[in-house]
């Protein structure tokens, strides 16, 4: 099956990325930095596309990524309107009672836990949580959808996905891959490629 070209867009940083907190589902908007890496990219979308206008635009629905969809588009000169989809298909990977603490932090009160997921990480859940696996089926329903190339907003949980998905990485190996932001991350013809490299 041929899919379309995606363009995808790790959020801009927030705080709790600075802190290398789990965020998950918590709503954590953009800091500063965060911005200025969400206007980067639409520069950065421009040269790879200068046809951009002809893109369709879908977003994950949490504050980070809509944000970061917001400047980029803003960037394009694109306007902020009902042409963004927001799809909750692409919402961050829950992490359940982990999100908002450290790993350090994690490590310590969970230390059993924390062995069985270093064992599978693409298939262990923590509690109240989700798999990568879980999260790979509805990434997977919602890639079905796509007819034309795309620019995605999401999550660096969902960049992980959709590696495994689009480029044939393995669970175990995908999770363990950095997943850049200021970057567009391309997925074509069953390869992927950051931009820039």
């Amino acid at each position: 099956m041929t899919r379309p070209t995606i363009y995808f867009v790790r959020h801009g940083e927030t705080d709790w990325n600075a802190e290398a907190r789990l965020q998950g589902e918590r709503d954590v908007p953009l800091n500063a930095v965060g911005r200025k890496q969400a206007e980067q990219v639409g520069h950065h979308l421009r040269k790879l596309r200068p046809d951009f206008g002809t893109l369709d635009y879908v977003s994950s629905p949490l504050t980070r990524t809509r944000e970061t969809m917001g400047l980029l588009r803003g960037v394009l000169g694109l306007p902020d309107d009902d042409s963004v989809v927001f799809e909750p298909r692409l919402r961050e990977i829950a992490f359940g009672i982990w999100e908002g603490k450290t790993w350090p932090e994690i490590r310590v009160a969970n230390a059993a836990m924390v062995r069985e997921r270093d064992a599978d990480r693409w298939n262990f859940a923590p509690p109240e949580g989700e798999s990568y696996a879980g999260a790979a089926r509805r990434v997977e329903q919602f890639l079905d959808t796509l007819e034309r190339d795309t620019v995605i907003v999401a999550h660096g949980g969902i960049a992980r996905v959709m590696l495994a998905l689009l480029a044939g990485h393995s669970g175990q190996s995908v999770v363990q891959l950095p997943i850049w932001q200021g970057r567009v991350l391309v997925f074509a013809d069953n390869r992927h490629r950051w931009f820039p490299a």
